[in-house]
């Protein structure tokens, strides 16, 4: 389970296993309305850009960072992990296209940075080396968790920086949980490629259709990699509308929650 903290009018969640500043955002504690009340992280879902840049503004004076600590990634729903570095930094509004990243996970272990990943239902996972320094940030939908996203950005942190598995920590946000998450058969299909007959544990069929427990697969996939310290939120995005938004529920009219990690001096 996750831990809820109140800092003035903002809300947010942290991982009990995370010993580094990090946050699972809410909708509570910003300045946005209307479909976007009122924490909306999102800069191109429709909101009032001003709007959102304040709404960093709160965000980062509640974490004691900066706009331009935080990088953030065009979410392409794939496995691609993106080792960042200071070159990256002081990108976060910008529109110049070429300097965007494209990245379902990204990782650093430099100190002055903040990785942040987006969410409307899809898993959120942060990730803490304390041994190495080491932080990272994944973005896993359904095709992301098939294609092993988590494992991706665990292989990743151990060639570019020499991480153990046995030293890293692990927290599965807030997402569309398994009472909510009703899919076709394709997505259990990809899931039974991925994990095998441990994948039963993750798929309930119903009538045509399959329930599908995603936080599960991430730690299953977490698991195969060596992870053993994880946290996982007991909350479903798609159940609880007026704490988080659900993209399913709204049928795509929303805000978006974030996940940000920091590795700190």
């Amino acid at each position: 389970m996750l831990i809820e903290h109140q800092h003035n009018t903002v809300t947010y969640m942290t991982a009990p296993n995370i010993n580094t500043s990090h946050a699972f955002t809410t909708r509570h504690g910003g300045v946005s309305s209307g479909i976007y009340t009122s924490m909306n992280l999102g800069q191109n879902l429709g909101d009032d850009i001003k709007t959102v840049k304040r709404n960093y503004e709160i965000l980062c004076e509640t974490l004691n960072i900066t706009p331009d600590d935080i990088i953030v990634s065009g979410q392409v729903h794939g496995t691609h992990i993106r080792v960042v570095k200071q070159d990256d930094r002081g990108k976060l509004f910008s529109s110049d296209a070429s300097e965007r990243i494209f990245a379902d996970g990204m990782i650093t272990n430099d100190n002055t940075l903040a990785l942040m990943v987006y969410a409307g239902d899809c898993v959120p996972i942060l990730l803490h080396d304390p041994i190495q320094g080491v932080i990272g940030a994944v973005h896993a939908g359904w095709r992301g968790t098939a294609a092993d996203i988590a494992g991706a950005a665990i292989r990743k942190m151990q060639t570019e920086f020499s991480c153990s598995p046995a030293h890293i920590h692990a927290a599965i946000g807030p997402c569309i949980s398994k009472c909510c998450f009703e899919t076709d058969h394709d997505v259990a299909d990809d899931l039974r490629n991925a994990l095998g007959d441990d994948a039963e544990s993750c798929i309930t069929p119903q009538d045509l259709k399959y329930m599908i427990d995603l936080k599960e697969a991430n730690r299953l996939l977490l698991t195969r990699s060596g992870i053993s310290n994880i946290s996982i939120s007991n909350e479903c995005t798609a159940c609880l509308c007026d704490k988080y938004w659900s993209h399913r529920k709204t049928k795509g009219k929303r805000g978006s929650q974030a996940a940000i990690i920091m590795k700190g001096p």
